[in-house]
C-alpha cells in the first residue's frame, strides 16, 4: 500500500511477533508497578516509622485533620523523584533510540530497573531510597521513550492502536500487581515494604531477557543504513515475504529522515508544531485528569475517607482491576471507534464522576471523623467509573497518539518531548497532591473537573483522527487535511516566506 492507499500491507500474526509485543510491553508493567507501589508503601507503618516518623506520629494523632495527615514534602519526594529523573532521562533515551536503536534502549531500561529495585529494597537511609527511585526513574524514561515507538513501528497499520495500547495495558497490570503486593506485604512486619519495593526486580528480569529476544524495528535499522537487515526484520515481523511496498514506504521516510541532522531543531520548525503541540498537551491533560493522584495515593485517599488500612488497600485493588479490564476494552475499540470518539466520551464520564465525588466529600467528609460507610462505597464506585473511562481513553491514547503522529525524522525527538512532558507533570502532581489535598480538601476534585472540561474542548477542535492511517503517511493524510493544522503545512517558514528545501 502506498501512502495514499486504503488496503493494509500484507501481514499475518505469528507467535514471534506477538511475543515481541508482549515482551516489549513489560516496560509498561515496570512503569505501572512503580506508580502503584508508592502509595501502598507510604501507607505502611513500618516504612513510616523507619523513614518518616513525624508523619507516623501525625497519622496516629486522635484528632488529626483527615485531609492533612500525610502532608509531608519528603514523603512526596519519595514518590515524585522517580518522575523528575525520568524527565531528564527521556532526552538521553531519545538519542539512544536514534543511535543504538529501540531494542538496545529497552535493554538499558531493564538494567536501570534492576538497579533501582536492589537499592530501594536494601535502603537503610532516606538518601538510599531516593537514589533507588532515581534509578527507577531513569529506567522509566528509557522504557517510556522506546517501548511505544517500538510497538507503533512493528505493528500492522490496521492493528496499530491495539498493539500500542499493550503498553498501557501492562501499565495497568503493573498497578494492579503492585496493589495486590501491597495488600499482602502490609502485614509482613517489619520488612513488608522491602518486599514491595524489591519485587520490582521481577518484571525487570523479564524485560532484561526479553530485550535480547526482540527484533529491532525495520524503521530503526533502515534509518541507520542497515537496509538488508531492515527488510529481513520486516519480513520477520509481518510473517510474509511480500513486503516490498511497505519496505519502499519506510525507505522513503528514512531518506527524508537522514537529511535531518538536528531533529530537535527540526521540531521547532513551523511544520512540526501540530504533532508537537498535540504530543505535549496530551501528556499535560492526561495528568490533569487527576488519575495519577488517585493511583499514587489510592490507599491514602481511601484512609482519608475513613477506610481502615486493609480496606483501603483492598479498595485500591478494586480500582486497579477496573483499570485493567477497561484498558482491554480500549484494545478492542480503538481501531474500530477511533481515537477522538473514545477521548470525547471519556471526558463526559470523567467530568460527571469527579464532580459527584467532590460534592459527596464536600458535604459529608468533615475535617475529623469518618464518612458514612455507605457513602464511602458510593465514592469507590464513582472512582471506578472515573478510572474505567480514563483507562479506555486518555491512559492509552496519551501514549498512542504521540507515537504515531510524528514523521520518522522527528519521531524519537518528538516522543522525547511527550515523555518528558508526562514526567514533568506527573512529578508536579506527585509532589504537590498531598499538599493540595490538605489545602483544597474536597475542592481538589472540582479543580480536576475544570481541566477535564478544557480537555474536551481541545480534543473537539484540535485532535485529528488517525485510525487506519499508515504511520509514515500521517503528514499527507492527517495534518495537511486538518481544518486548523493544515495552515502549518503550507511550506512557509516562521517569517511567512517560502521555505527552501533545506533540512535543519
Amino acid at each position: 500500500m502506498g501512502s495514499g492507499g486504503d488496503v493494509p500491507f500484507n501481514s499475518k500474526f505469528t507467535i514471534y511477533v506477538v511475543a515481541c509485543w508482549i515482551l516489549a510491553a513489560f516496560g509498561g508493567l515496570m512503569f505501572g508497578y512503580d506508580i502503584g507501589i508508592s502509595g501502598g508503601v507510604t501507607a505502611m507503618e513500618d516504612f513510616l516509622i523507619k523513614f518518616f516518623p513525624k508523619v507516623q506520629e501525625r497519622k496516629l494523632h486522635a484528632k488529626e485533620d483527615n485531609y492533612c495527615k500525610y502532608d509531608d514534602p519528603m514523603l512526596q519526594l519519595f514518590t515524585s523523584s522517580l518522575y523528575l529523573a525520568a524527565l531528564v532521562a527521556s532526552f538521553f533515551a531519545s538519542k539512544a533510540c536514534t543511535v543504538l536503536g529501540r531494542k538496545r534502549t529497552i535493554f538499558l531500561a531493564s538494567l536501570f530497573f534492576l538497579g533501582g529495585a536492589g537499592m530501594s529494597a536494601g535502603a537503610q537511609h532516606k538518601w538510599m531510597l531516593i537514589i533507588g527511585r532515581i534509578l527507577f526513574g531513569i529506567g522509566v524514561g528509557f522504557a517510556n521513550e522506546a517501548v511505544p515507538v517500538f510497538l507503533s513501528e512493528v505493528a500492522p497499520v490496521q492493528h496499530r492502536g491495539a498493539v500500542n495500547i499493550l503498553f498501557q495495558l501492562f501499565v495497568t497490570i503493573g498497578i494492579l500487581i503492585a496493589n495486590l503486593v501491597n495488600y499482602n506485604t502490609s502485614t509482613m512486619h517489619p520488612y513488608g515494604w522491602r518486599f514491595s519495593l524489591g519485587l520490582a526486580g521481577v518484571p525487570g528480569v523479564v524485560l532484561f531477557f526479553g530485550s535480547m529476544i526482540l527484533t529491532e524495528t525495520p524503521a530503526s535499522l533502515i534509518e541507520r543504513g542497515k537496509d538488508a537487515k531492515g527488510k529481513s526484520a520486516l519480513k520477520k515481523i509481518r510473517g510474509v515475504d511480500e513486503v516490498d511496498d511497505e519496505y519502499e514506504e519506510i525507505k522513503k521516510a528514512c531518506e527524508v529522515a537522514k537529511q535531518v541532522k538536528q531533529p530537535f531543531k527540526k521540531l521547532m520548525k513551523r511544520e512540526s508544531r501540530p504533532p508537537l503541540v498535540i504530543a505535549i498537551m496530551m501528556q499535560v491533560f492526561q495528568q490533569f485528569t487527576g488519575i495519577n493522584s488517585i493511583m499514587f495515593y489510592a490507599p491514602v485517599l481511601f484512609q482519608t475517607m475513613g477506610f481502615k488500612n486493609d480496606a483501603s488497600l483492598l479498595s485500591a485493588v478494586i480500582t486497579g482491576s477496573v483499570n485493567v479490564l477497561s484498558t482491554c476494552i480500549s484494545i478492542y475499540a480503538v481501531d474500530k471507534c477511533g481515537r477522538r470518539g473514545l477521548l470525547l466520551q471519556a471526558c463526559f464520564q470523567m467530568l460527571i464522576s469527579q464532580v459527584a465525588i467532590g460534592v459527596i466529600l464536600l458535604v459529608f467528609l468533615k475535617n475529623t471523623g469518618t464518612m458514612n460507610s455507605s457513602l464511602a462505597i458510593v465514592v469507590v464506585i464513582l472512582l471506578c467509573t472515573f478510572v474505567s473511562s480514563f483507562a479506555w481513553s486518555w491512559g492509552p491514547l496519551g501514549w498512542l497518539i504521540p507515537s504515531e503522529t510524528f514523521p520518522l525524522e522527528t519521531r524519537t525527538a518528538g516522543f522525547a518531548f511527550a515523555v518528558s512532558s508526562n514526567m514533568l507533570f506527573t512529578f508536579l502532581i506527585a509532589q504537590v497532591f498531598l499538599s493540595m489535598l490538605c489545602k483544597m480538601r474536597a475542592y481538589i476534585f472540582f479543580f480536576f473537573s475544570a481541566w477535564i472540561l478544557v480537555m474536551g474542548i481541545f480534543v473537539y477542535f484540535l485532535v485529528p483522527e488517525t485510525k487506519g492511517v499508515p504511520i509514515d503517511a500521517i503528514v499527507e493524510r492527517v495534518w495537511k487535511r486538518h481544518p486548523v493544522w493544515k495552515k502549518y503545512m503550507d511550506n512557509k517558514d516562521d517569517n511567512g516566506g517560502t521555505k527552501a528545501m533545506e533540512m535543519a
